[in-house]
């Protein structure tokens, strides 16, 4: 970028910095975590690029994942994941052979958007793997330094934990936020939270969100000078809140209890179980909190440890809150057509699409 022509004067016409957009993002996202004392996660996936932003424990990560993006560099993704491991997440009976034709035709016009049910799956299913990758290579960076002197208590010398090990925890994430052509402008925001939930396997309670309009890189850099101010026009102009996921960690057997919960607020009183293996989804308004109450089953956990009763206050959102009962971590159907089942059955209680 600072080879560009006209770099120099472009340089010479402004009082401050030029910020990439990775850097935009990644400072907004900081100034979020720090004043409201949250862990969050970040993506901004585009046509190129994925990148990952996170904070945990106040530390700051970022990655730039240069081969995975949705239109240019759609055939890296597709060889990095494997077209059976993208085939996987398509409740449609498409085999490899017309996957791979229509990501050769993504190629040839990589800014064509989709126009059918079949492309917009198609993309979403890449969308995906990318984003799993993407995140991937961003716990692996996110790491704590090797051959660093640690205070290690007595209980932790029984421990297998080392230096080098990922500071990304996934049980400890308190807000995802979405951005990118893919996720921003789905056509049901219900998709843009699956796509989220699919592929970052948010576990415990995590509230998600979504950049409706593309303003993060703008307050970002609106943030060096006016961090409150950035902050304010991000969450009510910028910002909308999907739900909340609830999904414990852990494996366990087909239709057998996976947890049952208690979400009580003003004018809710919601309550039930889910088995494993399956996906609820209840209806509870942005702008509107609610007291969860999780009693995970024996070999799962939602935050307060193995088959100990957690409680926490959640928000509802233009989605609502998505009960993932799938467990994590989350593993699909070997066989073709019984994945096809399962994803058609996870998307029905998504309300995503109305498939056969």
């Amino acid at each position: 970028m600072a080879h560009a022509p006209g770099y120099d004067k472009l340089i010479s016409w402004t009082d401050a910095p030029i910020m990439p957009t990775p850097g935009a993002v990644g400072n907004i996202l900081q100034q979020i975590a720090e004043q409201r004392g949250v862990n969050a996660v970040g993506v901004d996936i585009g046509g190129a690029t994925t990148d990952v932003f996170s904070v945990f424990e106040g530390t700051f990560n970022r990655t730039v994942s240069a081969n995975l993006g949705m239109s240019y560099s759609i055939s890296n993704v597709c060889a990095e994941a494997t077209l059976p491991n993208i085939l996987r997440w398509v409740p449609l009976d498409m085999d490899e052979r017309e996957l791979r034709n229509r990501v050769k035709n993504k190629m040839i016009r990589p800014t064509t958007i989709p126009q059918t049910l079949e492309s917009l799956l198609f993309e979403q299913a890449v969308a995906r793997e990318a984003l799993r990758l993407a995140y991937e290579q961003h716990k692996d960076f996110a790491t704590t330094l090797k051959g660093v002197q640690q205070q290690r208590t007595v209980g932790d010398t029984f421990s297998q934990q080392s230096s080098g090990q990922t500071i990304v925890n996934n049980m400890t994430l308190d807000l995802l936020v979405a951005s990118g052509g893919v996720l921003s402008h789905a056509p049901r925001m219900s998709q843009t939270a699956a796509m989220l939930v699919d592929a970052f396997q948010p576990e415990g309670i995590t509230t998600l969100a979504k950049d409706s309009i593309f303003m993060m890189p703008h307050l970002g850099v609106l943030a060096q000078v006016q961090p409150e101010a950035a902050v304010q026009v991000f969450e009510r102009d910028c910002l909308v809140y999907l739900g909340t996921c609830i999904a414990p960690a852990g494996i366990g057997k087909p239709g057998k209890p996976c947890f049952s919960y208690r979400i009580t607020g003003e004018g809710i009183d919601e309550s039930g179980e889910v088995e494993f293996g399956t996906m609820q989804l209840l209806k509870i308004a942005d702008g509107v909190t609610a007291r969860a109450v999780i009693d995970p089953n024996k070999g799962f956990d939602a935050g307060g440890g193995d088959g100990k009763s957690f409680e926490q206050e959640i928000r509802g959102g233009t989605v609502g809150v998505i009960l993932d009962g799938r467990g994590r971590p989350l593993e699909l159907p070997a066989e073709r057509d019984a994945c096809r089942r399962a994803v058609v059955a996870w998307n029905r209680a998504q309300s995503l699409a109305e498939l056969n």
